[in-house]
């Protein structure tokens, strides 16, 4: 994975723009799972914990919301990539940012929520998520999302 200075990432799509990598130290969790079904359950229940150990269990609705995205986000790849994929977690300086990374090339879409029965993972990411992205890396992709942690105004919402 390429780290410029600065601790930014490109992402290719201008749209996504360079996001803040926050400091290891300040917490981080990686996990690779099997493509199977039941892992997505297994990675829920991961960022549940993790966020326990953290300390930021008090706010549910982040734990909430981190759950159901990268609930959304494991699916996607257990069912377009159909290989391993891993489940990173970073907070820091008030930002819970979760990356799931697989071996897929198909970048994900946003489509409408509509009445299906499936597709709409996307479209909760990017209502839920103060910042998305997708960025391509050797023979696959990772898919990742912002969520504020400060519990202040503003602090998990969409940023212009």
């Amino acid at each position: 994975m390429l780290q410029l200075d600065g601790g930014h990432r490109p992402d290719p799509h201008p749209q996504f723009g360079a996001s803040l990598q926050p400091p290891m130290g300040a917490g981080h969790l990686s996990v690779e799972y099997d493509p199977r079904p039941a892992v997505v359950r297994e990675a829920r229940a991961e960022v549940r914990r993790q966020l326990e150990r953290w300390g930021l269990a008090e706010r549910g609705d982040l734990v909430d919301a981190a759950e159901l995205l990268v609930s959304e986000l494991a699916t996607n790849a257990v069912l377009h990539s159909a290989t391993r994929f891993r489940l990173t977690l970073f907070a820091a300086h008030g930002v819970l940012r979760c990356e799931v990374s697989d071996s897929g090339r198909r970048t994900p879409q946003v489509l409408d929520a509509g009445t299906s029965e499936s597709g709409r993972g996307m479209f909760l990411v990017e209502a839920l998520a103060r910042r998305w992205g997708c960025h391509q890396e050797g023979p696959g992709k990772t898919v990742w999302f912002e969520l504020g942690t400060c519990g202040c105004d503003g602090c998990g919402r969409r940023q212009p």
